[in-house]
């Protein structure tokens, strides 16, 4: 499953989702982390509210997961309308650890709430282990 992170340096999950500068995206296997991209926003995409809100969202509409600070009402309701879950973490949270505890969490027994992403994923076909 593809998983973003809300950041300002590719490192830290240090940004709010609506003013994040750019998401960093991997890949979590069960069988290992793969590295992706970083996805910035385009120039002029933050004219208003609903331009910051969509730029967004066409960043990380693959992704099944975004780790992030903060979002504001409005903004998760559209991304879990996208089937994107919305995952709040601890300002300056690593994202190597996020990811590792991710990681780790799929190794074990998942929580019913990533159980239930996986098994979506498996069934449309976007997940290898």
């Amino acid at each position: 499953m593809k998983v973003a992170f809300a950041t300002e340096d590719g490192v830290l999950v240090n940004a709010h989702f609506g003013q994040s500068p750019m998401f960093t995206v991997f890949e979590i296997r069960h069988s290992g982390v793969q590295f992706l991209e970083h996805r910035r926003i385009a120039l002029g995409s933050d004219e208003n509210e609903a331009g910051k809100i969509a730029s967004r969202i066409g960043l990380i509409e693959d992704c099944a997961l975004i780790f992030l600070v903060q979002i504001g009402a409005s903004a998760a309701a559209q991304v879990t309308k996208r089937t994107i879950m919305p995952v709040k973490v601890a300002f300056g949270s690593t994202i190597e650890e996020q990811v590792q505890r991710l990681q780790n969490m799929l190794a074990r027994n998942p929580p019913m709430w990533l159980a239930k992403i996986l098994h979506a994923e498996e069934g449309s076909g976007k997940v290898e282990s």
